[in-house]
């Protein structure tokens, strides 16, 4: 069947698009509206409709197509060939119009569009820019600023708001092919006149070049280290200054050079990656999933209330368990206080706050988990006391709940025996804050049945987090490669570094964050307890851990109490450098034996990365992630890795796993190879001559 039709509707011709799911701009699709648009020319037309079958009007590219040779007529081929129609040409959309699909119905003389649609050019966050006039039509719509807010967000907008800033002509309800043929014998009878967007002058009001270079300097505040939020400001001027056609050049070559940069790849590297990551490769298709109709948690805390908010967030009433009325009610007023935050930020309203909120139920009774579907336990990370835990709802809750811990490094097969049910056991490790982070780590017991790791995957989604899993090992794949990454920082201080010279190092890398940072914010003694429950050699050697200790027993514990690794303005939390804290530094050195020299930048981000590279390679080759993809959504999602860099498997392959190895090979004749041995898969690669993603593929 054809993925585009073309027929008349009395003197209206209607061009209907059917390419599902999303009605992707593909090379059948763009080659049959061309042969549409030059079938109107010549028949009894007077005006012509462009509306998409199924839920979405065009939803963007067709991403398979990148990379691989153009085929004509390509985007902005056919977008001309729109625009040149001698017939007015009105979009009709609905659902959501999308890069690709919003310049098309940009190229198009009038637009129409549902109330419920929205549209929006997200290229941006595949490194990209519009490609296909977008950059040069909006501005000549709604505006410099209007135009940059939209391309660089890459975020949608609603109908009415694209109407008040002159994106659409008008916002239509009901039907939409009704609306639309209504809306073009309106168009016939003013005169069917012919609005070209490319015609317009772009209002030069307000956009000084003080203007642009105040943008383009938030910009690098809020992207940093990413390069097509630059560019796509390079357009916007170019739209400014320049005739349509020179402006369409300029976007060109400036998307071309996006498309074939490292960036680009990278993330749309991580597009599919995130995808991919809900897939379980021995799972059979005809899993069963189970019912979760009420979900129990255990534990009030800052983790348990973050994940009751996610249930309750999209209808599923919780049963919230606590040891006391007392720390029951904290627990509450947590989940109040994290509402009333979304609410005065507008983006919920007071009500929709109140009626969540109503779907939580407390307890302090074991036995009101009767009939609970999933129970996750968020306790404290103690063996013992999860093995107690587990025992008790093995008592208590009904043959078939599933039973999931929240723990962040536990055996969740040791756990799972604590039961007479280990296949109903299974890890969801959350990420905190847990009503805010993506990520959730799925840990599949070694007797995890598969009914429960599919309805784990299922219900990942429903409440809107990206999965990865992971088979059991302490600290499973995001914290074993942390352990790893914090080493190292713990070892570049010892040696001769400073807190800020990491982090500053991590942050131009494009890390949301630097290691020193994140432990004040996360709780020096959240380290250190983990610490305690584990034998000397399972803590590793005292120097990845005396500065954090030593911290530890001063009483800086971080931002809580106001000094960790660095002080904190009580009003801001503004990070301030204390002197103290390479006094520590030194004292420990000295005590450790370590002669502190200068370490400099590119050595510093060598150490953290490959640290985290090697033990990635380490993870794959025991089986303990899928695939290398998936170590990447782990890191982008649930530690602040740049996505820009693709995750730190795909960042390996960007710049070569040889001299990575090299590398390694390197730092352990320097720094010890008790800290550096590479993965015996990283160096079975460098002697194939094979990069990660082929031994992926095979």
């Amino acid at each position: 069947m054809s993925v585009v039709s073309y027929q008349l509707d009395g003197d209206i011709g209607v061009i209907r698009l059917n390419n599902p799911p999303v009605n992707a701009l593909s090379h059948a699709l763009r080659t049959g509206i061309q042969e549409a648009v030059a079938q109107a020319q010549n028949d009894a037309s007077l005006a012509l409709v462009l509306i998409c079958e199924g839920r979405t009007f065009i939803a963007g590219a067709d991403i398979s197509e990148f990379g691989k040779p153009p085929m004509l007529p390509s985007l902005p081929e056919l977008l001309n060939i729109i625009e040149a129609s001698q017939k007015p040409i009105i979009a009709a959309i609905h659902g959501t119009a999308l890069g690709g699909g919003l310049e098309t119905a940009l190229a198009c003389h009038y637009r129409c569009a549902l109330s419920t649609a929205q549209v929006g050019l997200p290229e941006v966050k595949l490194g990209l820019l519009p490609g296909a006039g977008g950059t040069q039509r909006v501005p000549r719509l709604a505006g410099v600023k209007a135009a940059l807010d939209l391309i660089t967000a890459g975020t949608p907008i609603t109908a009415d708001k694209a109407l008040s800033i002159g994106l659409i002509d008008k916002v239509v309800e009901g039907d939409s092919l009704t609306a639309a043929l209504d809306f073009a014998r309106d168009v016939i009878a003013q005169g069917a006149e012919l609005k070209k967007v490319s015609d317009l002058n772009v209002d030069k009001a307000g956009a000084s070049t003080e203007f642009f270079a105040e943008y383009r300097a938030t910009l690098s505040k809020r992207f940093r280290g990413q390069e097509a939020p630059q560019r796509i400001v390079e357009c916007i001027e170019a739209a400014l200054n320049t005739p349509f056609d020179e402006g369409m050049k300029v976007e060109r070559r400036l998307f071309v050079e996006c498309m074939q940069s490292s960036q680009s790849a990278a993330l749309r590297h991580m597009f599919f990656a995130e995808r991919m990551s809900s897939k379980v490769k021995d799972l059979p298709k005809e899993t069963k999933l189970k019912d979760i109709k009420r979900v129990g948690i255990i534990g009030g805390g800052l983790m348990g209330g973050g994940i009751a908010m996610n249930f309750v967030n999209v209808g599923i009433p919780v049963t919230l368990l606590e040891i006391n009325d007392e720390a029951l009610k904290r627990g509450k007023a947590l989940i109040a206080k994290n509402y009333a935050m979304t609410v005065s930020k507008g983006k919920l309203t007071a009500e929709a706050a109140a009626q969540r909120q109503d779907l939580i139920t407390g307890t302090t009774d074991y036995n009101d988990f009767a009939d609970i579907d999933l129970v996750i336990e968020a306790v404290f990370e103690n063996l013992d006391i999860k093995k107690q835990v587990f025992s008790k709802l093995d008592k208590v809750c009904k043959q078939g709940a599933i039973l999931a811990s929240n723990t962040s490094y536990q055996d969740v097969n040791l756990i799972a025996e604590s039961t007479s049910r280990p296949q109903d056991v299974i890890g969801l490790h959350f990420f905190s804050p847990a009503n805010v982070m993506k990520l959730l780590e799925i840990v599949r017991g070694d007797k995890t049945s598969d009914e429960v790791l599919a309805t784990s995957m299922a219900i990942a989604k429903t409440i809107k987090k990206v999965p990865a899993l992971s088979r059991v090992c302490y600290g499973f794949i995001g914290n074993r490669m942390l352990r790893q990454y914090a080493r190292e920082s713990q070892l570049c201080l010892l040696e001769g570094s400073t807190p800020q010279n990491i982090d500053t190092v991590m942050q131009r890398f494009g890390m949301a964050m630097g290691p020193l940072a994140v432990g004040d914010l996360a709780g020096i003694d959240i380290g250190y307890k983990a610490r305690e429950g584990l034998s000397d050699e399972q803590k590793g050697d005292i120097r990845t851990y005396c500065i954090a200790d030593a911290l530890y027993e001063m009483g800086r514990l971080g931002q809580k109490t106001g000094a960790g690794y660095y002080k904190y303005d009580p009003d801001t939390r503004q990070r301030i450098v204390d002197p103290i804290v390479l006094e520590v530094i030194e004292a420990q050195a000295k005590k450790r034996g370590v002669e502190r020299k200068v370490i400099n930048d590119e050595t510093i981000l060598d150490r953290l990365t490959f640290a985290l590279i090697n033990e990635g390679f380490k993870i794959l080759e025991e089986g303990i992630a899928q695939r290398p993809s998936d170590i990447d959504v782990v890191y982008a999602f649930g530690y602040g890795f740049p996505a820009f860099r693709g995750g730190p498997m795909f960042y390996a392959d960007t710049i070569g796993l040889e001299r990575i190895y090299q590398t390694i090979c390197e730092f352990g004749n320097t720094y010890g190879e008790e800290f550096w041995q590479p993965a015996a898969l990283l160096k079975q690669l460098v002697a194939e001559g094979k990069t990660l993603a082929q031994w992926a593929s095979r």
